[in-house]
């Protein structure tokens, strides 16, 4: 229509709203801190990208949908990656530079993500302890606690099986939805017969344990880039820093697919 502006590349994307998002703190500002703004920034994106993916993954395994899982948790897998690279961004701003601003950030600290806590919900790695981090009535309190009620993904995964006609244990397809995932012997001789005799449910297996590794990848390299920028202090924000990290380490959220291993 006559008067109508068209769409441009920066009306589209909000170009000019987007780059007036990175706002330092400091005072000159210090150089490095639009760098530390611009990575965390660009960190959340991706975590809003990959819950958007990772809630389509959930309803295709729901739906029995193989092919579009798959296709789904490589594109998973690809942002990952890319989230990992991105530290080594992030690691060429020295101890220096980062202190010279740190100050600035007083009670924020990543750990304060909740898309990042949101992301762990969905994949079944559920505290609801977690909860009181956030205020009542705020949009991540209504986000993880509405997630904190609905199944995860990998419980999913598993009426994904049975959809395939695998029987799977009974209680294991009835777990209340809060309950963090744990390890499970009758699903574990269940995954067995599946790697087994089953070669399309087995290759989604493989490729959930290729996301499992993908963040206990990130966990490392995160705490890693953390323990080289500011040692054994204490996180902004009051967190345990590099131990808390640390103590994050090595723990799949998967432990099924993990326990199987030896007796494959």
């Amino acid at each position: 229509m006559t008067g109508e502006k068209s769409v441009t590349y920066s009306s589209y994307l909000r170009i000019e709203d987007l780059l007036s998002l990175q706002q330092p703190l400091s005072d000159g500002p210090e150089h490095d801190e639009l760098l530390f703004i611009t990575i965390h920034q660009v960190y959340e994106l991706w975590f809003k990208q990959m819950l958007h993916e990772l809630v389509q993954l959930r309803s295709l395994l729901e739906d029995g949908n193989a092919a579009k899982a798959m296709a789904t948790l490589r594109r998973v897998l690809t942002i990952l990656k890319t989230q990992v690279s991105q530290v080594d961004i992030l690691e060429t701003m020295t101890p220096l530079s980062f202190n010279a601003f740190r100050a600035r950030l007083e009670t924020s600290s990543g750990f304060q993500s909740w898309q990042f806590r949101a992301v762990e919900f969905l994949l079944g790695h559920k505290r609801p302890g977690l909860l009181k981090q956030y205020e009542a009535g705020s949009v991540a309190h209504q986000r993880l606690s509405e997630l904190l009620a609905q199944p995860s993904i990998y419980t999913a995964f598993l009426h994904f099986l049975a959809s395939c006609s695998i029987a799977m244990p009974v209680e294991a397809l009835a777990r209340d939805p809060s309950a963090a995932t744990a390890a499970d012997p009758a699903v574990q001789a269940v995954l067995i017969q599946v790697y087994r005799h089953h070669p399309v449910a087995a290759q989604v297996c493989e490729q959930l344990v290729d996301l499992d590794e993908g963040l206990q990848e990130w966990r490392y390299r995160h705490m890693k880039m953390v323990e080289r920028t500011i040692g054994a202090k204490l996180g902004t924000g009051g967190s345990a820093g590099t131990a808390y990290l640390r103590d994050t380490l090595f723990k799949p959220i998967f432990p099924d697919l993990w326990e199987i291993r030896a007796q494959l």
